[in-house]
């Protein structure tokens, strides 16, 4: 949403002659790409292609972080200023396309505003370069208790460790290059690069890890973390690199999970289409201080903490296809992540031969049917603050299930791999999945997401019991 300033002219001449110090308007992008729910967050005017991160941290120096990261972009208008979302840190210097920026400042809880020298035309790609230090503040960042760090956080992150366009409508590549101390390890999204040794300006030996993730990612997806990681290289049948990460102490109760992925990702390919990535793999973590979700589906590589195991994995990996290949356009929709990649570890069980019309349906709704508070959220636009409420779960997943006995196993599978083909690398909504839902389907679903979706009370008894789910109640 764009948020214009006017700025009138200072002088005028009698007569039709005037002169102006300048243009009678200046170009600002807005702050804040109107998300709903979360209206500063993102940036108008401009979209991000690449972010190029770089960063230094020394876990003897608990908490601070130097960074120097650069971001491509286009501008969607013409830019006489414009803002980076950035929370905490001391900002140093400002540049665009290799000159420093006429002025920067701080504004509200996470924005870092920008003029350029001189105007930039709508159309324009232009590079900004920032370098900044200091303690992160966001609840996104975790120091672990022997000194290591991760980002891990939701709906929110990248702006407490980078400066970026901070909503997930702006996916981008992303390149990762981080400095520590010999000893210790870097792991990022996507691919290894180069390793390469250094020295620190204090003459302690360093080390410097390189990622890159050349599929779009939201930057609330992106990972970073640094401990004295034990790491796991395999690959999947395609070849495709699987790397897994273990913090001190997480190794044991997890490796042992580590060989089920490649049965996982070859599960859900069967029934989701395509892994859309290039690589695959988790990063567990030690816990940390922070206020982030215990395991999160950073793009290629889930952050889990303290253990990683088959239901979490399932979950997560899930999310490879719902909601990091195929994201959120906002937070009103973020039934299209959390209901499918909750609904996915329910496949897996019956996969391994669970009746999941009784144990798992059947029985939670004769449990919650008498509980108006778990059918009492709207799963398509549940409302600031609930955008990730446990009903997307749990009333959420049931809401699948209901559907794929509604319109059969045929048209259900075939509309989840059309979503994924038709979105992938990009942005969607509910609304398009309930269109898509009833064209593949070829049957008039609207009463049944009414009852299911956008209802607060329990459905009726022919959309609670579709299908072959009506014999449960005989």
């Amino acid at each position: 949403m764009r948020t214009p300033h006017r700025f009138a002219l200072l002088g005028a001449l009698v007569g039709s002659l005037a002169l102006s110090t300048g243009p009678a308007s200046a170009a600002i992008g807005g702050s804040g790409v109107g998300d709903p729910y979360y209206p500063d967050d993102g940036n108008s005017g401009y979209r991000v292609s690449h972010y190029d991160v770089r960063v230094g941290y020394d876990p003897a120096r608990t908490r601070y972080l130097d960074g120097d990261t650069t971001v491509t972009a286009k501008a969607t208008e013409d830019l006489d200023r414009f803002s980076l979302d950035l929370k905490g840190f001391t900002v140093a210097s400002v540049d665009i396309d290799g000159a420093p920026a006429k002025s920067f400042s701080r504004s509200g809880e996470h924005k870092l505003d920008i003029t350029p020298g001189r105007r930039l035309a709508k159309g324009k790609k232009f590079t900004v370069r920032v370098r900044y230090a200091g303690k992160p503040v966001g609840g996104a960042w975790n120091t672990m208790k022997d000194g290591g760090a991760y980002v891990s956080g939701e709906p929110h992150s990248s702006r407490d460790w980078y400066p970026s366009n901070d909503h997930p409508s702006n996916k981008a590549t992303f390149q990762l290059t981080a400095t520590v101390p010999d000893g210790w390890t870097a792991i990022g999204s996507g691919l290894p690069g180069k390793t390469t040794t250094g020295e620190s300006a204090d003459g302690k030996a360093t080390k410097t890890f390189r990622w890159r993730e050349d599929s779009p990612v939201a930057t609330y997806l992106t990972a970073f973390a640094v401990d004295k990681f034990t790491v796991h290289h395999s690959k999947l049948k395609d070849g495709t690199p699987v790397i897994h990460a273990y913090s001190p102490g997480t190794e044991a109760a997890s490796q042992k999970w580590e060989g089920l992925l490649p049965d996982i990702l070859d599960f859900f390919s069967s029934k989701f289409g395509p892994y859309p990535f290039s690589s695959a793999g988790g990063i567990v973590v030690s816990g940390g201080d922070g206020d982030g979700p215990g395991a999160l589906e950073t793009q290629t590589r889930p952050t889990y903490d303290g253990s990683m195991f088959d239901m979490s994995m399932t979950h997560e990996d899930a999310h490879q296809w719902f909601g990091d290949s195929v994201t959120v356009a906002d937070w009103r929709n973020g039934c299209l992540n959390e209901c499918f990649a909750q609904y996915a570890s329910q496949l897996w069980e019956e996969h391994k031969g669970a009746d999941i019309d009784g144990y798992f349906y059947h029985d939670t709704v004769e449990e919650q049917k008498n509980n108006p508070e778990y059918w009492g959220v709207k799963l398509y636009d549940p409302g600031k603050g609930r955008e990730l409420d446990p009903a997307l779960y749990d009333k959420g997943s049931l809401m699948i299930h209901a559907l794929r006995r509604t319109v059969g196993d045929k048209a259900f599978f075939a509309t989840l791999k059309q979503w994924t083909h038709d979105h992938r690398g990009s942005n969607a909504t509910w609304p398009q999945f309930e269109k898509l839902a009833q064209k593949v389907s070829g049957k008039d679903l609207t009463g049944f997401f009414n009852a299911w979706v956008h209802s607060t009370k329990i459905p009726e008894k022919k959309y609670l019991y579709p299908g072959s789910l009506a014999k449960l109640t005989k």
